[in-house]
């Protein structure tokens, strides 16, 4: 479903996502920072127009970009946000106050910069990638409009991401693990030494609990050779409290500048409560708040309860409750599992999974299979979909052919999971028991919330 604007920019955006589209797409990437930096400086480096809230991680990024981008705004600084991806339109990357850009502006930001584009691609044997421009969109946009703040989400990895022409003020480091196996190979600690590039010298470094301690080290090192300053999750900041509460949860969180009580997050999930934990670090560091230097607490209450986070555990239906969630990767699966078992008490849960063909649909389908009764697998329209017979050999081995239906399209695959919610509903007992998940992949998530008819967001 796209938002309702004038047809003629919605066309004029499609023309201009066709022309970007012929670029290499963000699924391929060369290690360098020259092109983009080169059309930066064409453009009078507005990346350095304002100071840098830069998010790194494997899982998390884009719900803690929400969360920054609401804490300044909500602490009267005018912010400029950048994401990836994006779920149904593309313009959904490029805030400004925590709205998406409208098309039009989109467009006009696009042709703003496309003379430099032909410029610095005629001087390179490789063009620049979409990412790149979509990267180098955004900080003008940005710099033009002007905000006070731009909170920045690195696409893939850190040091090589075209994201880190900027030198963030503030470097989030969210929890490390395996994904985009193909770029950043499979050694975690290898991992975690490239993401923690976006560290700068004299940043502050806030940095996420991580599960092994050579990856902990890894950063570390990194803050020790920049001379950053180093804020660590569950030693200066923290989760202190959460109870689960309707539509979210209530949280105590530990700060850099004290003890933040009674902050409600409508979002669902450990996994969000250290999210908001890092959010909270990352803007009291940004302004500079520290012990004895409290943020507002009810302004930081009053940002929190309006956090949204589109496919993020995020209901479309009831009865059957039907969830999107865009875990892609073992590690987001778990957190997700973990999540519906403690905070959801369906009877029975039916999963409907599409993936990408180069990610680990074993380690994601394992990590689901306890908590999920059926799955329904399906393929989205997408190049780098994986074909739904590929995913079904694999779930066999997860799930065994019984718990297995396979639909070809996506609307077919909801369709089917509804129906085998509603028939698992004992008479007489209300729907309320049995659930359906849409998840497996962000263009999975994407396209079920247009068939939901959720706006961009």
């Amino acid at each position: 479903m796209l938002p309702r604007t004038d047809p003629a920019a919605l066309e004029a955006l499609r023309v201009v996502e066709a022309e970007l589209n012929t670029r290499w797409p963000e699924s391929k990437i060369d290690p360098t920072l020259e092109r983009v930096a080169a059309l930066l400086d064409l453009l009078g480096d507005p990346q350095r127009a304002c100071p840098v809230v830069h998010i790194t991680g494997t899982n998390g990024k884009t719900s803690t970009s929400r969360m920054v981008d609401a804490l300044l705004s909500g602490l009267d600084l005018r912010t400029g946000r950048f994401i990836s991806p994006h779920l149904q339109l593309v313009t959904e990357r490029i805030s400004v106050d925590g709205v998406p850009i409208d098309p039009q502006r989109y467009v006009e930001v696009y042709h703003d910069v496309a003379p430099y584009v032909a410029m610095v691609d005629a001087r390179n044997e490789i063009p620049l990638s979409k990412f790149e421009v979509l990267t180098a969109m955004a900080f003008a946009a940005f710099a033009d409009t002007p905000v006070d703040a731009a909170v920045i989400e690195v696409g893939l990895g850190g040091t090589w991401d075209s994201t880190n022409v900027a030198d963030g003020r503030v470097a989030v480091i969210g929890p490390i693990g395996v994904d985009h196996v193909q770029f950043l190979g499979s050694d975690v600690v290898g991992i975690a030494r490239d993401k923690a590039g976006i560290i700068k010298p004299g940043a502050i470094a806030v940095l996420a609990e991580q599960d092994r301690p050579e990856i902990t080290a890894a950063l570390l090192h990194r803050c020790t050779e920049m001379d950053a300053t180093v804020a660590r999750q569950g030693q200066e900041f923290g989760v202190l409290a959460r109870e689960i509460a309707v539509g979210g949860q209530l949280l105590t969180l530990q700060g850099l500048g004290g003890v933040y009580d009674e902050v409600f997050l409508p979002l669902h999930g450990k996994h969000q409560a250290a999210n908001a934990s890092m959010a909270l670090a990352a803007a009291e560091a940004f302004l500079g708040a520290g012990a004895q230097n409290q943020l507002d607490i009810d302004a930081v209450r009053a940002a929190f309860a309006q956090v949204t986070s589109p496919g993020r555990l995020e209901p479309v239906r009831s009865a059957p409750t039907v969830l999107l969630d865009a875990a892609h990767n073992p590690h987001g699966a778990r957190a997700l599992a973990a999540a519906l078992t403690e905070e959801f008490d369906f009877r029975r849960l039916i999963a409907v999974i599409g993936m990408m063909a180069d990610k680990d649909a074993e380690g994601i389908l394992g990590a689901l299979e306890p908590v999920v009764a059926e799955v329904v697998l399906t393929a989205v329209d997408q190049p780098r979909a994986m074909k739904v017979d590929d995913l079904a050999a694999v779930a066999k081995g997860v799930f065994g052919e019984d718990r297995i239906v396979i639909e070809a399209r996506l609307d077919d695959a909801i369709e089917t999971a509804v129906g085998l919610a509603e028939e698992a509903a004992e008479p007489g007992q209300p729907l309320s028991g049995a659930g359906v998940l849409i998840t497996g992949s962000v263009v999975t998530v994407g396209e079920a919330r247009s068939l939901f008819g959720k706006e961009p967001a």
